[in-house]
């Protein structure tokens, strides 16, 4: 067992000498080059032969050692802090035998909220995080702030440390792996946008998914949270509450919809804030992530005007309901990265037009009958790619036409020859893409590329 005790009081700079990081992807190295920095002595282990960043890390921390190749439960018995990057299971055995020793497991996120100084609004939930996190940095820059927009978006929140970048607010996007390993969160805000089955392959219910990803109002001095999940009901034990949804508020502190003069508002409290038809985002759910991106930087007071023509100048990001490009009146909506359940049927929920939808992929034991209640009158038809498609066909057998393509240019010509004047064509898979695709990125451009040539063989023209 180590013979050092971990002191909460203390940060952990100031009680280790030395750290064992696990994993060296781009979150292991941006460990690795901090711990280094505040000169403590780093071990690096993978269980991959050949990490890809391996050898840029060795050429700039020779002196460093590494292990790489499948680890064994004993590797980490003597180790006193050990930093597990978020693709690292803590029940791993080598995790499982390393704590029962006494070492002290954390992640980055850990890391760097017991050094930052400035103040933190942090946001997870099962779908819709990186476009909260990046429309809540806009407008925090719109307000005069300096914003370091980090965490699960952009590069490794510890690079600004080690790299002494300046900013005035630190906006975190936070997934649940990361929430593991850390013990609390000292926010200003901290936001659950959603909850819904995601990641049924790492945890052993959704309680205990549910229980990750509420860490984050752990220490918050406000929580942003939808008004009627049923998950996120029971958090009480926050100073202040700020409910959002898409209905009139319930008080002075909730965010939502009102009707005036013919007219639908987002408001907060009985204070008019946007026009909803103003919002460039296509889908309800992102009127809901307008909404949720007002209560997380409701503390900062920046001006109205301010915060209204950051959304206007907000037109999301790729892949999360990115209209490519709109022909004859029939918009190509590419949602790759929907890869899970909850996200896809938040798309259907909140679409009104007509829908011809592509999905499939590999669903990472997720129960594709959730997707029932989703397919409303308005989706046509579906077309499904990908190991999982045969799951994803024998759930929704019967409830719309269903057909098959061997890969995503087979299913954008099928769609084509389905959709119509006012349709929508939408990619939203409802899975992960690493049967068919190297990312969820790579997945979402081959839907465009595929589009093009679609299009540009059709009457359409060239896109």
């Amino acid at each position: 067992m180590s013979s050092q005790t971990y002191n909460p009081q203390q940060t952990l700079m100031a009680q280790y000498v030395s750290a064992t990081v696990i994993g060296l992807g781009v979150t292991g190295y941006s460990v690795a080059r901090y711990l280094r920095a505040r000169g403590l002595t780093v071990t690096v282990l993978d269980s991959r032969s050949e990490p890809p960043l391996a050898s840029e890390f060795k050429r700039e921390f020779p002196e460093v050692e590494t292990r790489f190749g499948v680890f064994s439960e004993g590797d980490l018995t003597s180790a006193g802090l050990v930093v597990a990057s978020p693709g690292v299971s803590l029940k791993e055995p080598m995790l499982r035998a390393a704590k029962k020793h006494g070492a002290h497991i954390v992640g980055d996120i850990e890391l760097f909220l017991q050094e930052n100084s400035k103040p933190v609004i942090a946001i997870t939930g099962s779908n819709g995080k990186s476009t909260v996190t990046t429309l809540v940095g806009a407008m925090c820059e719109a307000g005069g702030f300096k914003a370091l927009v980090a965490g699960n978006i952009g590069k490794p929140a510890l690079d600004s440390l080690t790299d002494q970048i300046d900013f005035d607010v630190a906006v975190l996007e936070l997934s649940s792996f990361q929430l593991e390993t850390t013990y609390q969160v000292p926010a200003e805000s901290s936001a659950i946008l959603n909850i819904s089955a995601d990641h049924m392959d790492r945890y052993d219910s959704m309680g205990d998914y549910v229980l990750a990803k509420a860490r984050i109002i752990r220490g918050a001095k406000r929580a942003v949270l939808p008004r009627h999940d049923e998950w996120l009901a029971q958090i009480t034990n926050v100073n202040k509450i700020l409910g959002f949804e898409l209905e009139a508020p319930s008080s002075d502190c909730d965010f939502g919809i009102v009707r005036k003069s013919g007219k639908r508002w987002l408001v907060k409290g009985d204070k008019r804030l946007m026009l909803l038809s103003e919002i460039p985002l296509i889908g309800l759910h992102n009127v809901k992530n307008v909404l949720s991106a007002f209560a997380l930087v409701d503390f900062l007071e920046i001006s109205l005007d301010a915060l209204v023509n950051a959304v206007l100048n907000f037109n999301g990001l790729p892949h999360r309901m990115q209209t490519v490009v709109a022909v004859n009146d029939v918009a190509w909506v590419n949602d790759s990265k929907a890869t899970n359940v909850g996200a896809t049927a938040t798309a259907l929920n909140n679409l009104e037009q007509n829908v011809i939808w592509i999905a499939g992929g590999q669903g990472k034991g997720a129960d594709f009958n959730e997707l029932r209640a989703a397919v409303s009158r308005n989706i046509k038809h579906l077309v499904l790619i990908g190991e999982d498609a045969p799951k994803i066909e024998a759930a929704l057998t019967g409830l719309l036409p269903i057909s098959l393509a061997n890969d995503m240019q087979g299913a954008v010509n099928q769609a084509a020859g389905l959709a119509s004047d006012g349709d929508i064509v939408l990619l939203s898979p409802a899975c992960a893409s690493f049967d068919m695709f190297r990312s969820f990125e790579d997945r979402g451009d081959e839907f465009t590329r595929c589009v093009e040539i679609t299009l540009a063989e059709s009457d359409g023209g060239a896109v």
